[in-house]
């Protein structure tokens, strides 16, 4: 992987986001693209009387602004020189606006391998994000998206779980994840989890018997568990085997597919898992 893109804004989460692309990134040939969008102090003007506001235009309040945004950039510029410090391949992004437009406007001028972007829930870095945009990001980016939750500091990405319905031809999905998996040293399970609320399409042996015959896979490294629910099921699986990373490809959907008749796994575990989520994109 030639580069990866990281998303920051300092915080925790930011920190997440980067050990874990460190997790990825091979010192001598990745580049990681650390990208913060900085978003100009708007000045409410409905202050109470007795407060000391300096006007938007007034002296005062752009220099304010002037020395935000060079702290800020200074922070982003001090983030890519501690990486080269440890040895790894980093380039500062500085964007003005929001993170969404920085974001694609970065995946359009570098061309990352995977984008790799950190989570919270209490109204961080994920939720300011369109509702967040960031959900948008990973499910509909044109490389692969690493989502790390709240929960957890990466160190390593050893035990991996791809969760699969085996309903549709996922092999050139899985021919990049078990280069990643050679690369991490990690133990792939293929699981799908059968439940009343997600109908079979497709019969599984069809793209079994593609899969074992492609990449030459055991029984043992494909697990079909029952659940009263796909995503409960889904993470249960996970915490039983204490898995690093959990794995979802994401395809296009139609209207009615995506609101009233099968409604996206991959968009609930993006904003809900506890498990970091790697989302790659069916063509």
């Amino acid at each position: 992987m030639n580069k990866i893109l990281i998303p920051i804004d300092f915080s925790e989460n930011a920190d997440r986001a980067l050990a874990a692309a460190k997790l990825i990134a091979k010192k001598e040939s990745t580049e990681l693209l650390v990208l913060h969008a900085f978003q100009p102090y708007i000045a409410d003007v409905n202050v109470v009387p007795g407060n000391v506001l300096p006007g938007i235009a007034s002296t005062d309040f752009l220099t304010l602004t002037d020395e935000l945004e060079k702290d800020f950039e200074n922070r982003l510029n001090q983030y890519a020189e501690n990486l080269r410090n440890e040895g790894y391949i980093a380039t500062p992004i500085w964007a003005i606006g929001g993170v969404q437009s920085a974001v694609e406007e970065a995946i359009e001028m570098y061309q990352p391998g995977m984008i790799v972007i950190g989570r919270t829930g209490t109204g961080g870095f994920l939720d300011k994000l369109v509702g967040s945009s960031a959900t948008q990001i990973a499910l509909h980016s044109a490389c692969p998206v690493l989502v790390i939750p709240p929960q957890r500091i990466p160190d390593k990405f050893r035990e991996v779980v791809y969760a699969t319905q085996f309903e549709y031809d996922e092999n050139d999905i899985l021919k990049e994840v078990y280069v990643l998996m050679n690369h991490l040293g990690s133990r792939l399970t293929l699981l799908k989890i059968k439940s009343d609320h997600q109908p079979d399409i497709q019969p599984d042996n069809q793209y079994i018997t593609e899969i074992k015959a492609e990449f030459k896979i055991t029984d043992d490294d494909i697990v079909i568990r029952k659940a009263k629910h796909v995503l409960d099921g889904i993470e249960d699986y996970c915490d039983e085997i204490k898995a690093d990373l959990l794995i979802m490809s994401s395809r296009e959907r139609s209207f009615i597919e995506e609101f009233l008749i099968n409604p996206s796994i991959t968009r609930k575990l993006i904003v809900d898992t506890h498990v970091p989520l790697l989302v790659f994109h069916l063509k």
